[in-house]
């Protein structure tokens, strides 16, 4: 079980630890950290510790239990003495003191099966657990991945106005040599000014994309925030994507949601085994000890032949030892009617056995769905990647001849700015495509619990 509960734990290839780079976090740090402090990672924490007192207690409930208890009065008037069981006009101020235990023999099973049920509810209260740690580790790892994919972008951005400012440089000396006219230079000062916004938008998003992992992470503050940048291969045409049989067969056995649903189902059907064993007869064995003082009884001290029996005082600690008594009981008791609650309750437990069954089923179908889509946007993914690819390195040709034409004025600076921009949102679809890929062929991994890993090999 231990082995799952990380399974977005990223295992890098590098040669310095999250601390060596100015205090870089690395996508296993921040997985780390988010299961270390996470609110509702802690709470379902507690919700186990809660499930594992009621498996104690449970347990528990074999052993006798054993009780004592003391009770005092005063009364006046006429009054039954309850050492001598007569009535006396005189005040008594009476004392009882008792022990007692009280241990099942038989209750139809009742308590071997909650026993069993605690257990199935642990399990699936762990299970739980793993499931919000697995929820959380992929929230990181995709906020973790959008940092990644918003500076690349942001890259694109700054090389675009690095490159129209060489070329208002080389415009400008055309146009002060009277080569062009003034027009050419305006057109492309107003692209620098359009990229320059585009710069602007892509820092916006990355510091969106920061403060997004932070506030998964829980952090006081972006300041100072930064994470390790992993050397991410290109996909590969040669790659071969996890069919969705596969992932799927592996999937079942490990993924906690389909565990959970699973030990529900079992603790529904113990549930029911608890409900029929209310029609049982029960058996309880108990034993007792009691002793009592009263001030109203007198010893008997002896026998005198003229004045009878002499009495005298009865100390505290004499009534004590002489009024002890044990008792030893046995006792059946069984159901015959009661307002058919225990059929109801048997009842109500079938449904929930069905209602169980038909969540685990959706479990099920819920979890093929996921993997038929990731399945899906992984081939997407590098479908588009591929394509852009393609795209990218012709953008980069014509862009190479546009520019040529454009530095001889045999083109405007409208078509040099179109020829710029296709080729720059060519290379944003495709790191866009690539870290779509890149995510979802790790999310097939992570259904077969496997680590999630930015350095797969292509």
């Amino acid at each position: 079980m231990k082995r799952y509960i990380f399974l977005l734990i990223v295992i890098f290839v590098v040669p310095l630890s999250a601390t060596g780079q100015n205090n870089k976090w690395s996508l296993d740090a921040c997985i780390q950290y988010a299961i270390g402090h996470n609110i509702q990672i802690k709470q379902q924490e507690l919700n186990t510790k809660l499930n594992e007192t009621a498996l104690k207690q449970s347990k528990l409930s074999r052993l006798p239990n054993l009780n004592a208890g003391t009770n005092y009065s005063f009364s006046t008037g006429r009054v039954l003495d309850m050492t001598t069981y007569r009535f006396t006009n005189n005040s008594v101020n009476y004392m009882g003191t008792n022990i007692g235990s009280n241990v099942n023999l038989f209750n139809g099973l009742k308590t071997n099966n909650t026993i069993k049920q605690n257990k199935y509810r642990l399990m699936a209260s762990m299970a739980e657990l793993d499931r919000v740690k697995n929820d959380i580790s992929m929230n990181i790892a995709l906020a973790y991945l959008q940092i990644l994919l918003d500076k690349e972008l942001l890259t694109v951005a700054q090389e675009q106005v690095g490159i129209t400012r060489q070329q208002i440089d080389h415009t400008r000396k055309l146009v002060d040599a009277g080569s062009l006219p003034m027009g050419n230079l305006l057109e492309i000062e107003a692209q620098e000014a359009s990229e320059e916004m585009q710069v602007v938008n892509n820092t916006n998003a990355l510091d969106i994309a920061y403060l997004n992992l932070t506030q998964i992470l829980d952090l006081d503050s972006v300041g100072g925030f930064d994470i390790m940048v992993p050397e991410i291969e290109n996909p590969d045409s040669n790659f071969i994507i996890p069919k969705v049989a596969e992932v799927y067969a592996d999937a079942l056995n490990i993924m906690p949601q389909v565990k959970s649903a699973d030990y529900q189902l079992k603790s529904s059907e113990l549930a029911l085994k608890i409900a029929k064993g209310s029609r049982s007869p029960r058996l309880n064995l108990s034993g007792s000890f009691n002793t009592s003082f009263s001030d109203n009884r007198k010893k008997i001290l002896g026998v005198d032949p003229v004045e009878g029996i002499i009495y005298g005082e009865y100390p505290f600690w004499d009534q004590l030892g002489d009024n002890r008594n044990w008792g030893i009981g046995l006792g059946l008791s069984i159901p015959i009617f009661n307002n058919w609650q225990v059929e109801q309750g048997v009842s109500n437990a079938k449904i929930n056995i069905e209602n169980a069954q038909l969540q685990l089923q959706n479990e099920k179908n819920q979890l093929y769905k996921e993997i038929q889509q990731a399945y899906a946007d992984a081939r997407a993914a590098l479908k588009k990647y591929l394509a852009t690819k393609k795209t990218v390195s012709s953008m980069k040709e014509s862009f190479r001849y546009t520019a040529q034409k454009f530095n001889v004025g045999l083109v405007t600076s409208v078509d040099y700015n179109t020829a710029k921009n296709q080729l720059a949102k060519a290379r944003s679809d495709m790191l866009g495509a690539k870290y779509e890929f890149v995510f979802k062929v790790n999310v097939l991994n992570f259904y077969r619990g496997k680590p999630f890993n930015l350095n797969l090999k292509f």
